[in-house]
């Protein structure tokens, strides 16, 4: 039977010395804090929600054909 990861950091942290041990819970809440620290991120809906801009999809579908009208294609 194999150990679970759980089993093997407890016998791999009850192992090494206090002073060791206390690295290990400092390095741990270091990686607690950096996880929790990272900012939310907002969709682009959501970042130019207060502009008030509406795009129908004919809009965009006529943005496309136009970028696309002058785009040089190579046929092999």
């Amino acid at each position: 039977m194999s150990a679970t990861t759980k089993e093997l950091l407890i016998e791999k942290i009850e192992a090494l010395s206090v002073v060791d041990q206390q690295k290990v819970l400092e390095f741990i809440n270091s990686l607690e804090t950096s996880t929790t620290a990272e900012p939310k991120r907002k969709s682009l809906l959501g970042r130019f929600a207060d502009l008030e801009i509406s795009i129908s999809k004919e809009e965009i579908d006529q943005a496309r054909r136009e970028s696309g009208s002058n785009f040089p294609r190579q046929i092999s």
